[in-house]
């Protein structure tokens, strides 16, 4: 890099002051209105196209009725029925699952999709009871409250603990704090949905054996030991029926991946498989009588249970504690869906409103005998290749539950427990999405720790220790992150002025007597001290080489804090105490790229007095051009030249 000195240098500008209020107001709007959803209606004159846009925001409806037209509506109707074969057999399943009477199943299906069809932004999902979300219902419900001793009050609770699920995403939406939901890293979704998955795969072998008495724990050895203690109870009827079901379901659902355009094979067969299975035991129930079966469903819709809700000691505790943990799952899963299919048709949802569609139709299912719905995978897929065009699929798919209820339940009577069993297990399998591990694993080795050890928690413990593992070691990861943020020596890349990591760039050239360090992000209370100690760590050793090597010894340390976005007061005294320590050392500190909020917390703690204003440079180069000529035209202790009005 040529030595020669530049006559005058960029200035490094000091932001100018704003008030605390407007500040404040500043960083609210980044932090809360990132995506500036009230752009729109901000820039409207009229009063009444501000209330029309309003109201089109809250409901997204009024927003895609304006374009409705005749093809969209047969579309619509064709992915609501599609979507509503798979939702019928889907939801008796996930309630039995939950421990809950099977019409809660249809139940659920009938009025969250209804009221999310109103407030969801998403065109292609498809609002229903989940697995894992039945699986935390039962095992934590399970725990306080026996589900055959006391029906009653365990059903009360679910009702309560789906409020408090709904509330919780409600408040979370309106006051856009959608990024909590986010503490769940995207590798421990994939191991604790994984982990649950196998969880419930396990489980379900009570009704493909035919066992009536099972154990409560949800952990693979507590599951193994109840399945082979019984061996003498197992029965080869539901063994055999249950065989044949899931091989027909894993077939359809191959078919269907292999040849996309025929995914309605798939979502079909699930009702297929119930309707078999029913006229199966209808007809030869007598020989096989040892085969469990559903038994009578209620006639009729939704009847109302916000009087039901509970509110009172010992219990409300308990159902607010699985509502939020159950509510943050359902949010986490439900959102990913509507943005990944978001993603394939080019268009966005809003995180928040999405928040309080969940919320809304959570609280209200509440209030009509519904336990917690969200946006499950596979039927939001099932919709989605059925080509739904708007929300109105889910509305049709209310509709024809809705028949189901009124006319329909008394067919189900002799549908066996066991079809049940193989269309839960068919839908888990596709949630161990050992793809996604083995990407995992080539990609990022701690990402794969964090997976591995959701699921190892979920399958070998409890649900709890798995979400606890998922959310701890994401945490802990977010604080290394931000607690140990990477330092490294930059270099210069010949003939240019770019600097760059010397291990990324071995070619790049570092200059004798000065260092030059990289900080690669804020400087907070939280890692100060661990930057103060490495940055000495990195003079040291550059010391020690310099001395070996017989080389002049180092004079200048330049700091790149073009990475570095904020400092706190802890990040200031740390830069103080460093300034201090080379002094003593007689080196020299030199500041390099410093954002605007940093250099306004720098003058306002007089740093930049304490430094000297001709130490702090706009960019690498300029401050390694000053820091060069000094080397090589004054004296060491000379001041470097000055930049320009700081």
């Amino acid at each position: 890099m040529s030595s020669k000195r530049s006559s005058q240098y960029h200035q490094v500008e000091i932001p100018p002051p704003q008030p605390f209020l407007k500040s404040l107001k500043n960083t609210l709007n980044d932090i809360l209105f990132a995506d500036d959803p009230f752009r729109r209606i901000r820039n409207e004159s009229k009063t009444s196209k501000k209330i029309e846009l309003g109201l089109r925001h809250v409901f997204p409806i009024l927003e895609w009725a304006r374009g409705y037209n005749l093809e969209y509506l047969k579309s619509d109707v064709i992915s609501g029925i599609t979507i509503a074969s798979l939702a019928i057999p889907q939801g008796i399943s996930y309630a039995q699952l939950a421990n809950l009477p099977p019409i809660l199943g249809l139940y659920s299906s009938l009025v969250p999709p209804l009221v999310y069809a109103v407030m969801g932004s998403s065109r292609d999902l498809a609002v229903g009871t989940v697995a894992v979300a039945s699986l935390l219902t039962a095992a934590m419900l399970g725990k306080e409250v026996n589900a055959v001793k006391n029906p009653k009050l365990y059903l009360h609770l679910a009702f309560t603990a789906t409020f408090f699920a709904g509330l919780m995403q409600t408040c979370l939406g309106l006051l856009r704090l959608g990024f909590v939901v986010e503490i769940l890293s995207h590798a421990a979704i994939v191991g604790f949905m994984g982990g649950a998955a196998t969880v419930v795969c396990l489980q379900q072998l009570k009704g493909l054996l035919g066992l009536h008495h099972f154990t409560h724990s949800t952990d693979i050895v507590s599951v193994l030991r109840s399945i082979f203690s019984q061996s003498h109870m197992w029965r080869w009827e539901s063994g055999v029926l249950g065989c044949c079901f899931l091989i027909f379901l894993l077939t359809t659902k191959y078919i269907s991946k292999k040849k996309p355009k025929l995914f309605w094979i798939s979502a079909m067969s699930p009702l297929v498989s119930v309707i078999l299975g029913t006229l199966f035991l209808y007809f030869l129930h007598a020989h096989f009588h040892d085969i469990q079966i559903i038994g009578e469903l209620k006639k009729g819709i939704n009847p109302p249970s916000i009087t039901h809700l509970v509110f009172t000691s010992p219990y409300v505790m308990l159902a607010l504690k699985i509502g939020m943990i159950t509510g943050v799952i359902a949010l986490a899963e439900g959102i990913a869906v509507g943005r990944s299919f978001a993603m394939y048709k080019n268009y966005n949802i809003d995180g928040n409103k999405e928040m309080i569609a969940f919320g809304m139709m959570n609280i209200l299912g509440s209030f009509s005998s519904c336990y917690l719905t969200t946006g499950p995978f596979s039927r939001s897929a099932v919709n989605y290749n059925a080509g739904c065009k708007t929300a109105l699929s889910n509305v049709v798919m209310a509709v024809a539950v809705a028949v189901t209820l009124l006319f329909l339940t008394p067919l189900f009577f002799y549908t066996p427990l066991v079809v049940l069993s193989s269309i839960i297990i068919t839908a888990m399998l596709g949630l161990v999405d050992y793809e996604a591990a083995i990407h995992l694993w080539r990609l990022d080795k701690f990402d794969f720790f964090v997976c591995l050890s959701a699921y190892l928690g979920v399958v070998f413990g409890t649900i709890e220790i798995g979400l606890i593992l998922s959310v701890g070691i994401s945490v802990m990861r977010l604080v290394l992150f931000v607690g140990r943020p990477k330092i490294y020596v930059m270099g210069n890349i010949q003939n240019t002025e770019i600097f760059r990591n010397i291990e990324h760039y071995p070619q790049a050239i570092t200059l004798s007597s000065l260092l030059i360090l990289h900080i690669d992000g804020p400087i907070y209370f939280a890692n100060s001290s661990y930057l103060r100690d490495r940055i000495g760590r990195w003079i040291d050793e550059e010391e020690d080489k310099l001395r070996s090597s017989g080389e002049i010894s180092l004079q200048y340390i330049v700091i790149d804090m073009s990475a570095v976005g904020n400092i706190d007061t802890s990040g200031i005294s740390m830069l103080e105490e460093l300034n201090k320590i080379m002094g003593r050392r007689e080196l020299k500190l030199v500041i390099a790229n410093p954002g605007a909020e940093v250099m306004k917390k720098l003058s306002k703690s007089n740093f930049i007095e304490s430094i000297g204003k001709e130490r702090i440079y706009l960019t690498v180069a300029e401050a390694v051009a000053a820091c060069d000529f000094m080397l090589h035209t004054a004296k060491p202790d000379s001041p470097i030249p000055e930049s320009n009005n700081v």
